[in-house]
């Protein structure tokens, strides 16, 4: 038996297993009693106001939760609109402008039941280990961990010479066509209720687009389907679906590519290998594959570089030494935006306007990452600097003499 012969028999049975496990998951899941459950929303509400309790809109919630919990189960089970419009507004995150539609609290309650008894259950089995985003118990640290890891391990084949191709996406949410993503819904899906209530969240953002254009009537009905694309920043159904919707690519590189130090987090993503040509070649089928499910690579942030030359993925600057030690040191932008950062609260602490706890427990959280990272000489500076904008100015006060 040749090894093309054996690689096809153990991808076989990969697949084989995966399906029988998407069957086991399906049975479970595939199920919207499950969702409407009383049970299941009082879950999805003890979690969704975690961290939030502070809100008005969650406290009065809270206050007539038994009355909002049958609401919403009676308005799940004869298939109402559960929906509540949005709260949009707009943010400027590193001087990107960002359009968040946050949806009311409401609203994230069924949204959460509808992620955990059905969605996230059911979608995460098809997905690749190297796919940390919005997972319990990922997230980025473990995407770090994972690409030191493999870091790690190419240097035991091939030392620090090799490449990376890092792939950026282009306004992934904004992009995401509905009509494709319904299709995997329904390839993942039996149940109808679940994927009339999973459509109706996603489309909400395509009426809300339109209503915001002032031609909602004229627009949806020249163009209809097509003008439904994209996706909002604010809704965990629509986190759910841009993590899976890309899940294609995830397994043609780990399968077909057969490329095992591969990674993906959102719209991020990455190849290792120790031939440039090799993935000059994989980045050609990749952007053949986005194209083909609607979305399109930012040209400008994707690129083949050199590991000894170092690299940036997901705001982490990674170096691949000669000794096989993998250096990680923050991104320049991050400490410049933290320096100011704490500039600007030495005035308001001064003027009154805030507190020293909560600079406090602003710069222990930004202290916590950076402690991640090799900085030691970077947080010896900014522990300098927090000391002297906040102990040395006014909270240290001399003798008399």
């Amino acid at each position: 038996m040749t090894s093309e012969e054996r690689h096809e028999g153990r991808a076989q049975r990969r697949r084989a297993a995966r399906e029988a496990h998407r069957r086991e998951r399906l049975a479970e899941h595939d199920n919207f009693n499950r969702v409407a459950d009383y049970n299941s929303l009082y879950r999805a509400y003890k979690d969704a106001r975690k961290g939030v309790t502070w809100k008005a809109s969650v406290q009065r919630y809270g206050i007539d939760l038994g009355k909002n919990l049958c609401r919403t189960h009676n308005a799940l089970i004869n298939g109402e609109d559960v929906r509540k419009g949005f709260i949009s507004f707009d943010l400027m995150e590193r001087g990107k402008l960002r359009h968040i539609q946050s949806v009311h609290f409401a609203e994230r309650v069924p949204q959460k039941s509808l992620s955990q008894n059905a969605l996230m259950p059911v979608l995460e089995n098809g997905l690749i280990y190297d796919n940390g985003a919005s997972r319990s118990g990922m997230g980025i640290s473990h995407a770090i961990d994972r690409i030191t890891l493999q870091l790690q391990q190419h240097y035991r084949k091939h030392g620090n010479e090799g490449y990376i191709l890092q792939i950026d996406l282009k306004d992934y949410f904004g992009s995401i066509p509905h009509g494709k993503l319904k299709e995997m819904i329904r390839e993942k899906f039996t149940d109808e209720r679940i994927i009339r209530l999973t459509e109706q969240f996603i489309d909400a953002f395509a009426e809300e687009k339109m209503r915001e254009m002032k031609k909602f009537k004229e627009v949806a009905a020249e163009c209809g389907e097509e003008y439904a694309i994209g996706l909002g920043l604010g809704s965990e159904v629509c986190q759910i679906c841009a993590v899976s919707y890309p899940n294609r690519v995830d397994h043609f590189v780990k399968e077909d590519l057969r490329v095992k130090p591969y990674g993906r987090y959102m719209d991020d993503s990455y190849l290792i290998h120790i031939s440039k040509e090799f993935l000059k070649k994989a980045l050609e089928k990749i952007r053949g594959i986005y194209q083909s499910l609607g979305i399109r690579l930012n040209e400008k942030k994707t690129r083949i570089v050199k590991l000894s030359r170092g690299f940036t993925f997901l705001k982490t600057q990674f170096f691949l030494t000669d000794t096989g030690k993998v250096v990680k040191k923050i991104c320049r932008d991050s400490v410049t935006r933290e320096r100011r950062k704490l500039k600007k609260f030495a005035a308001l602490v001064n003027a009154g306007e805030m507190k020293f706890s909560q600079v406090r427990e602003q710069y222990a959280s930004w202290r916590g990452y950076a402690g991640k990272k090799d900085a030691y000489k970077t947080i010896r500076s900014m522990d300098k600097l927090f000391n002297r904008l906040f102990i040395e100015e006014w909270v240290y006060i001399p003798q008399a003499s």
